[in-house]
């Protein structure tokens, strides 16, 4: 075991409140387990052990990440995708394959959402000098799991005028017959996300191509736009 994993483990188990592990698992659907920490008392915690690793090595990121991982309760997944994320700058193309597989490990939507920003930073700053992750994206669209369709669908959230328009509005009418809610609920975010960014594309895509969508896609997407027909 590498000594961050003890050290977290010394660090969180103190902290553990029970009776909020009960209702964080019971929000979660009784997917998971939990100790009980909100996430501001996590982060205090666990921020200043993992600090000396954001700019460790891909191959002691990746050991570190499935280490924790490998832990039973939801906290630990929580400080791997914290590392992940502050590491996101320095991490090689070749980590999207790793992301994409340990979203499938104990997924659920709050670990496949964060992995999703990661990822998603990832490829924007990989997009130029690295192309094949934009490859893999679009291969990640096809996935038998709908969690990893589901983070191609959610990529470019918070991308704002770096948005590959096309690309968002193409893989929402691929996804769009789609029946499982996770994905609908995803294509309805990403084009809010971008809608706060781009109104007007956003309603004329909404406006031509709404009837394709779910009417949970739809208002979740229109949300906060006034001009949807």
């Amino acid at each position: 075991m590498h000594i961050l994993i003890a050290q977290l483990d010394a660090a969180l188990r103190p902290a553990a409140d029970l009776q909020r592990a009960e209702k964080m698992s019971a929000y979660m659907q009784h997917q998971l387990c939990f100790l009980g920490i909100q996430t501001p008392a996590r982060r205090a915690l666990s921020t200043p052990l993992l600090r000396p690793y954001y700019r460790a090595d891909f191959a002691e990121i990746q050991d570190l990440a499935l280490q924790l991982w490998a832990q039973r309760e939801r906290e630990f997944h929580y400080c791997a995708i914290d590392l992940l994320g502050k590491a996101r700058r320095y991490l090689p193309a070749s980590a999207l394959t790793f992301l994409l597989e340990l979203a499938q490990q104990h997924a659920w939507w709050d670990s496949v959402d964060g992995l999703a920003d990661v990822a998603g930073d990832l490829i924007r700053l990989q997009r130029q000098e690295q192309p094949q992750v934009l490859s893999q994206i679009e291969k990640a669209l096809q996935h038998p799991s709908f969690w990893i369709r589901r983070i191609a669908m959610l990529h470019q959230c918070g991308w704002r005028a770096e948005t590959d328009s096309e690309r968002l509005f193409r893989f929402a009418l691929m996804l769009a017959p789609e029946q499982e809610f996770f994905i609908r609920k995803a294509i309805g975010w990403a084009l809010r996300d971008y809608a706060r960014h781009a109104p007007q594309q956003v309603t004329q895509f909404l406006n031509l191509h709404g009837t394709q969508l779910s009417s949970l896609s739809r208002r979740e997407a229109a949300k906060h736009l006034p001009d949807i027909i």
